[in-house]
């Protein structure tokens, strides 16, 4: 039966990881740069918000953090040759209201800092710590409003002398894919080789058709009557104050093998597509879908219908192909609606070959549908959660000169309407499922986990 990860942090969360700031300051490409105005997709356009990753490393003794912090300076200065963009700023187009990159070689951010703890005080890095927000600066003070760069870089030493390297990227400039061929390039580059993979930096490719033509239904999609330079995370990633318990559920490869097998006994037809990450969502759609109740509601309501929202990679759906290589948000949201009695009732073959399908819809045809809607109208995907997985990007099988990460993780921040997928560090083929919700569904979510694993 699926093993919740933890009921509490194994030892009491450390409040304060003692961090000393020694350093603040700008790297600039090492040679000068074309200055020029990059095309944000309007995939791109609504993704005007920071996203931080943590990339946690044990001691070495060629590398000790300052010198790693010295190579990554060196190295990313190299890299913003490449990847001009990163030291540029977000302007608005005065005369098409478009967001576009500036590439003006004003920089990216560094910061070089010390903790007094040591990893192991750390403890369980799988486990989400509030304080892991003191591992990245996401905002330099010496700089405007205006003028936040779009990347920022963070070294910190611990007193073992391991080190984590945290990332704060604005979410215009990757999608996960384009950010893990950047460290892919990072690692080379600072091992003295050359680019890993050569990055496809043609936005254009993603332009809207003139005119746009919408030609399916988008019930994932909604529409807001707001400019459309103007930030949608306000709308978008509005943190709840609701208070939120937050557990960790894992699902080992043996569960998800078995799950698998009771799938195929109920998919006589062979028509489910019974990929991990379909059946792993398919799962979570129906605790927590079967979990929800309405503020002031009497229990669940099982006509209610419950929508899931899901990231497809569009690269290799478009005609001709997007290259593997595209460096942007090459990623559209797919969705998944059921009544909440078929979610309960219905076997768990329905409800992964519901995942596969809205995959699946996501043509060359449907996903430039998508992106003339957003030429046409402002909005952005909506339903009742949205499923954001990190599990295959890999970024912890990416190979430095001071070796793999010991665990690699975005900074999480609690919101029940996403639930997060995160890789096991120990079961290669498992999975760690975040979930945050109010102290009552979260009860109900846990039991229908052991439920549905059981049954």
């Amino acid at each position: 039966m699926g093993t919740l990860y933890q009921e509490q942090a194994p030892t009491p969360l450390l409040q304060d990881l003692k961090i000393t700031i020694h350093d603040t300051f700008l790297i600039f490409p090492s040679q000068r740069t074309l200055k020029k105005s990059i095309f944000l997709s309007n995939i791109d356009q609504v993704l005007n918000f920071n996203v931080q990753t943590l990339h946690f490393f044990p001691s070495h003794k060629d590398f000790p953090p300052h010198l790693v912090a010295d190579k990554l300076k060196v190295t990313l200065e190299k890299l913003l040759l490449t990847y001009d963009f990163l030291a540029g700023r977000l302007k608005v187009n005065p005369e098409t209201g478009r967001l576009e990159i500036d590439c003006n070689a004003a920089g990216a951010g560094f910061v070089v800092a010390s903790s007094d703890c040591s990893l192991d005080e750390v403890g369980d890095l799988v486990y989400p710590n509030p304080a892991f927000g003191q591992l990245i600066l996401q905002t330099m003070d010496i700089l405007g409003n205006e003028d936040q760069p779009l990347c920022i870089f963070q070294v910190t030493s611990f007193r073992c002398g391991g080190f984590a390297i945290g990332i704060s990227t604005n979410h215009v400039t990757f999608d996960g894919l384009s950010f893990k061929t950047f460290l892919d390039n990072l690692a080379a580059v600072a091992a003295g080789e050359p680019l890993a993979v050569v990055p496809c930096k043609d936005r254009q490719l993603l332009a809207a058709r003139c005119p746009p033509r919408v030609s399916f239904p988008h019930p994932e999609l909604l529409k807001l009557n707001i400019p459309l330079a103007q930030e949608l995370n306000a709308s978008v990633f509005d943190l709840s104050k609701e208070a939120l318990d937050f557990k960790i559920f894992r699902l080992t490869s043996t569960e998800i093998s078995n799950l698998k097998e009771k799938v195929k006994v109920h998919n006589v037809t062979g028509g489910v597509r019974i990929s991990s990450f379909n059946l792993v969502t398919a799962h979570i759609w129906r605790c927590k879908a079967l979990s929800y109740e309405e503020e002031g509601g009497g229990g669940e309501d099982l006509e209610r219908v419950s929508t899931i929202l899901y990231a497809v990679n569009i690269r290799p759906r478009l005609a001709p192909p997007l290259p593997a290589s595209y460096a942007g948000n090459a990623v559209l949201t797919a969705y998944a609606s059921a009544k909440c009695r078929e979610l309960e009732e219905g076997p768990l073959s329905r409800l992964v070959e519901m995942v596969g399908e809205g995959a699946k819809r996501m043509t060359d045809e449907y996903a430039r549908s998508v992106i003339d809607w957003g030429e046409i109208n402002r909005g952005f995907p909506h339903g009742e959660f949205l499923v954001s997985s990190w599990w295959r990007l890999g970024f912890e099988e990416v190979k430095y000169p001071w070796g793999c990460p010991r665990y690699s993780c975005p900074l999480v921040y609690h919101r029940k309407d996403i639930i997060l997928l995160f890789p096991d560090t120990i079961d290669k083929n498992g999975v760690n499922v975040l979930v945050a919700l109010p102290s009552k569904q979260m009860g109900k979510f846990e039991i229908l986990f052991h439920k549905f694993l059981s049954t």
